[in-house]
This record gives structure tokens, C-alpha cells and sequence, in this order.
């Protein structure tokens, strides 16, 4: 029932934004009832979107004062009660907004203060949620508080050793591959994704986008984050050896000499630098800021040093975000900072599940990781409290653009997905179940970025 009620209050948060900014609710300017109809024609977008929010409002207002009714008829956590009581409590207040703002010109301040008192209403389900979720009793973690005691939990696995293959175009096709790998080619989709995502927010509709801003674009994207999978590779090339999952890595396995290693990753920056430098200086700096954070900054200082490395390195992968942005306008805009936020945000909850299904081979390099340094309950509960956040700044995304339906639809849809996923997990605690909720996690942000793309270009 929180689960269910958190999804239903998100949607209440995504499509309200949606309702005010296709100004949906002046098709309905009367309240509760539409024109005094109950019924309305569903033949009209607009006023079938105002009553349509109106409906869920009630539907909800139902689900949280079944939900916290339960809370407090059953033995459930005083702190759980509390969180739910004062979002029931917050439900009237907000539900009262709402009719003004239908019924009167609505301030923007007005609608800030609708938009705020839903996330709040939201977070503290979400909070109560993360707290019903907990186990009465904690798994001990792995290692230990200190990063630098984190121990080697196994002796180094053995670096796999190919078979040389036989002929000349065999060698040329494995040398190939291998290159091709040092360059994370798992990571190039997904942050492309987010960097159209954002010239299409910058850009407001496909005509004012120029092809050649989005192919050099990607393709300095592509090249940057080619460069930086290769110096990550031959930096982190001694753990590496140390881990399963990790092993059978070119640079790990001298399939291809450090120093080769060195000069490929060099030119990659070069000729990323020099796709970049063909739309403006802002994507080049920003470009180059991207993969000196994820080689130095993350690889180097925060990745083997502190248990927060996953939430601080989400940085790199909000860059993207802020580089398809000046792409377009050549500066930084609002919808760029704010869906960089939303990937900040996205990425703990998505890789914490494989940092639990991979915790042993964390533990073997001595990374201090999240499920090795403090436990797995706590990682479950920081992926459901991150996931909950995700959520918000999505929500908040479409306060300050003017992405419609098909993003609000799909982001509570792959939402709940999400969210499921996230609950089986802490219910089954397996393996098996951070897979499913890493693969939710991809599937989530994957549509949701193609709903950012389709919503800003083609309605």
C-alpha cells in the first residue's frame, strides 16, 4: 500500500506540472466539478487532463488515509506513522491549493508552493517506505569504516591468459576488440542519450536542432568517453587483475601495452576536443572537465577512498547533461542543470545494485563500496531513498519545461517499475534481485530520456 501510494502521489506531482503548464486547468475553472459536471467529455485533451488530475487526487486522497489508517491500527514503527500522518496531514493543504490555483489566476509563487508541498507529501511516503522496508536485524558489512583497512577479502584471481589466435587478420580483429573495450563501449548509449536529451530540451523543437550540432556533438561524446574508459582501464590495471568481473580486461591482461594504452586515450582527447571545438568552447571545456573528472577525480581519488565514491562520481554522468545543453544555446541553461540533477541523483540508485551483486569483488580489489563498507541493508535502503529523489527531480523536471504527457506517462510508469523492483529487492535479497533492479534502473532512465527526446521535439 506505500508503494502503491507513493506512485499514485508521484503521478499526482508529474501530471500537476504537466496540467499547469499546458494550462490545462483553465479549460476546468471551476471546483470540484467541472462547469458543474461531474462527467466530462473525454473528446477534449485539455479538460479531460484537469478532470483527469482531479479524479487521481481522489483516488489518492483515499490511498494515503487507508494507508496511514493501517499504520496506525497494526504494530507499525512510530517513526513510520509519523512520516505517513504528516504527509495525510500535508494531503487537505494541498488538495486546497490545487482549487485556488483551478479557480484564480494562479501566482507563480503560488504554483511553487503547490509544486514543494506535493514533493514533500511524496518524500515522506518514500521515507516511510524505506523504513518498512528495513530488516529488524542488520547484516554485518564486509569491511570496515576505515576505506584504507578495507581488506583484501581473497587472494588475486588469476589474470585469464587468450590463446594467441593464428593468422594475421585473427590478430588484427583481437587487437580490434581490444581497443574497442578499453573505450567502455556499455557506457557510450546511455550518456549519448542523455546529451540529446538535453539538446532537445535546449532546443525546444526539431527545427531550431542543426544535425551538424547533434553529430559532433555525440561524436565528441562518444570519443570523451572513449578516453576516459582507457585511462580508467590502465590506471585501475592492477585491481583489476584482483577481481572476477574485471579479470579479463585488455589493459589487465596486456593484450594492450600501457604505453599504447597511454597514446590511444590521447588521441581520443585530441579528436574529442576537436569535434567539440566545432560547436563551441563551453562543450570543448566541458568535454575535457568530463574526463578529467572520471580518470582523476573519480579513478584516482574518490573510487579507492571513500564509500561515498558512487554519489559523487554520478557527476560524470550529469556532465553529458550540461554538454548537450551548451551544445545548443553555448551556456547553461535551467532544463540542463535540472536533468543533470535527475542522473546525479539516478546513479546511486542504479549502481548500488551492482555494488551488492559484485560486493565480494569489491571487497577483493578493496574498494570501499557501499554494501562492503556499511552492509547491504543500509545500501538497499540508500537505493529506495535515491530512487525516491530520482523521482522528485523528474517530477521537477517537468515543472520548468514544457515536456507534456508522454514524458509525465512514462516517467510514472518506468517509475513504478523501478520502485517495484526496488521492493522485491529488499524483500528477496539475492543476486538475482539486484540484477533485476539495476536492469529496471537502466530501462527507467533509457525511457525515460527517449520520452525527454519525443516530448521536446515532436509535440
Amino acid at each position: 500500500m506505500l508503494a502503491g501510494t507513493a506512485i499514485g502521489v508521484y503521478l499526482l506531482v508529474v501530471v500537476g506540472a504537466t496540467t499547469a503548464l499546458t494550462d490545462a486547468a483553465a479549460a476546468c475553472p471551476t471546483w470540484p466539478a467541472c462547469h458543474g459536471r461531474w462527467l466530462v467529455p473525454l473528446d477534449q485533451p485539455k479538460l479531460a487532463v484537469a478532470w483527469g488530475h482531479r479524479v487521481a487526487a481522489l483516488g489518492v486522497a483515499l490511498a494515503l488515509a487507508a494507508t496511514t489508517a493501517l499504520a496506525w491500527v497494526t504494530d507499525t514503527e512510530r517513526r513510520v506513522r509519523a512520516a505517513l500522518t504528516t504527509s495525510a496531514v500535508l494531503y487537505p493543504a494541498q488538495v486546497g491549493l490545487g482549487a485556488f490555483a483551478a479557480t484564480t489566476a494562479t501566482p507563480a509563487l503560488l504554483s511553487a508552493v503547490h509544486l514543494v508541498v506535493g514533493m514533500a507529501i511524496f518524500g515522506g511516503i518514500v521515507v516511510a517506505l524505506a523504513w518498512t522496508l528495513e530488516p529488524e536485524t542488520f547484516d554485518e558489512p564486509t569491511g570496515v569504516e576505515d576505506p584504507d583497512e578495507v581488506p583484501d577479502a581473497h587472494e588475486p584471481s588469476p589474470s585469464p591468459t587468450a590463446a594467441r589466435p593464428d593468422g594475421l587478420l585473427a590478430r588484427a580483429k583481437r587487437t580490434g576488440f581490444a581497443y574497442f573495450r578499453l573505450m567502455k563501449p556499455r557506457l557510450m548509449w546511455l550518456l549519448c542519450l542523455v546529451a540529446s536529451a538535453a539538446m532537445a530540451l535546449a532546443a525546444g523543437s526539431s527545427s531550431a536542432l542543426q544535425v551538424e550540432t547533434v553529430v559532433a556533438t555525440l561524436t565528441g561524446g562518444v570519443l570523451s568517453i572513449g578516453a576516459s574508459g582507457t585511462f580508467n582501464h590502465v590506471l585501475e590495471r592492477d585491481v583489476d587483475k584482483k577481481m572476477n568481473r574485471t579479470a579479463d580486461r585488455p589493459a589487465a591482461t596486456d593484450q594492450i601495452p600501457v604505453r599504447n594504452a597511454v597514446a590511444f586515450g590521447v588521441l581520443l582527447v585530441a579528436l574529442s576536443l576537436g569535434a567539440f571545438l566545432t560547436v563551441n568552447v563551453l562543450a570543448a571545456a566541458l568535454g575535457m572537465f568530463a574526463i578529467l573528472f572520471y580518470s582523476v577525480i573519480y579513478t584516482l581519488l574518490l573510487k579507492p577512498n571513500t564509500v561515498q565514491n558512487t554519489v559523487i562520481g554520478g557527476f560524470a554522468g550529469a556532465l553529458p547533461a550540461l554538454i548537450g545543453g551548451a551544445a545548443v544555446t553555448g551556456r547553461i541553461g535551467l532544463p540542463a542543470i535540472v536533468l543533470a540533477g535527475v542522473i546525479f541523483l539516478w546513479t546511486p540508485a542504479h549502481f548500488y545494485n551492482l555494488a551488492l551483486a559484485y560486493k565480494d569483488d569489491y571487497a577483493r580489489g578493496g574498494f570501499p563500496m557501499m554494501p562492503v563498507v556499511r552492509g547491504e541493508a543500509v545500501t538497499r535502503k540508500h537505493i529506495l531513498l535515491y530512487l525516491g529523489a530520482t523521482l522528485l527531480a523528474a517530477g521537477l523536471l517537468s515543472a520548468v519545461t514544457t515536456l507534456g504527457l508522454v514524458y509525465a506517462g512514462t516517467s510514472v510508469a518506468f517509475g513504478a517499475l523501478f520502485l517495484w523492483a526496488v521492493v522485491r529487492l529488499h524483500h528477496e535479497r539475492t543476486e538475482q534481485a539486484a540484477f533485476r533492479s539495476f536492469h529496471a534502473s537502466n530501462a527507467y532512465l533509457g525511457a525515460l530520456l527517449l520520452a525527454v527526446v519525443t516530448d521536446a521535439l515532436v509535440f
